[in-house]
Formats: C-alpha cells, structure tokens, sequence
C-alpha cells in the first residue's frame, strides 16, 4: 500500500471546507440529518465513524467539502457532539480552529414536547428556554414545566431530513 502501514486511516484531505472532528461515536449521521446533508447537495461529504481516539476512546468525523458551517449550525452541533472541534480548511490547510461550547440555556431553538407547556400555546407569545441538566448524554429541562428533553427528541426536532 505505498508503504502506509494497514492500520493507519486514510481519508483524503479537503482542499476546502469544513472539518468537524470528536463528534461523540455514532453521531455523525445526527450532525448530517441537523445540517440538512443528505448526499444530493453536490458536495464532497466523508463520514468516517467509530475511529480510535484517545479522548474519546472512539469517535466519528464529518468533512464536508466547500462548504463553511455558520456559527448558529455551530451552536447545534455543540448539543448532540459537545465535545466536537471544528476546523475550516483553506488551500488544504487549518485556517481556523474553534471547539464547540454548550450554551447554558437554549433559547428558542427547540419547542417543549409537553403539549400543555405554556410555550407550545398559541394565544401566549412565550419563547422557549431549556437549562442543560446534563451535557453527555444531553437531557435539557423546560425552564416553565419542568419536562426533560434528550438528545434524540432534540435531533428529530432539529432534523432537516
């Protein structure tokens, strides 16, 4: 094999784009299904899932070529892969490197899945506000009922496919 060792990984550098590394492992089909990429875009997109890492002890990886990711796709990202980094990628090489944070509270980016929560009434213009309870697994809790939201209601409601 050209002399690289069998138990190295080979995924072609993007010349452009945007690399979304540590995304916890079997996440990266949730990162796709938030940013809305299903294959059909004319993009150049590499999933490389269960890799080894030290950090995480295996993880997934998303390169998404000639494309930025903007900074609100950024936050959501951060829900379902709180411990991701995302580098972007210019003339082959890292320009700029940013690790992404959970906000303490969600603001209107997801809706309460109790139906009686004042924020899903319509005759009450009150925007949603979620306190993260736990990072990992994500379990975010309604600021006016008090119900539980995880991860998976999180990227359904997110979900652009």
């Amino acid at each position: 094999m050209n002399g690289i060792k069998n138990s190295e990984l080979i995924v072609r550098k993007i010349k452009n784009g945007t690399v979304i590394d540590h995304i916890s492992a079997g996440n990266a089909i949730n990162v796709l299904r938030i940013l809305g990429l299903k294959g059909s875009e004319n993009l150049t997109i590499a999933v490389v899932m269960n890799v080894k890492s030290r950090k995480l002890g295996k993880k997934d990886i998303v390169k998404i070529e000639n494309r930025e990711l903007t900074p609100e796709e950024v936050n959501i990202i951060a829900l379902i892969a709180p411990h991701a980094t995302i580098n972007i990628i210019k003339d082959y090489k890292v320009v700029a490197k940013h690790k992404v944070k959970v906000p303490e509270k969600i603001v209107g980016l997801i809706k309460c899945i109790n139906p009686n929560c004042i924020t899903r009434q319509s005759r009450e213009p009150v925007t949603s506000v979620f306190t993260i309870v736990s990072r990992e697994p994500l379990i975010l809790k309604c600021e006016y009922c008090g119900r539980y939201i995880t991860s998976e209601e999180v990227v359904n409601q997110l979900s652009r496919w």
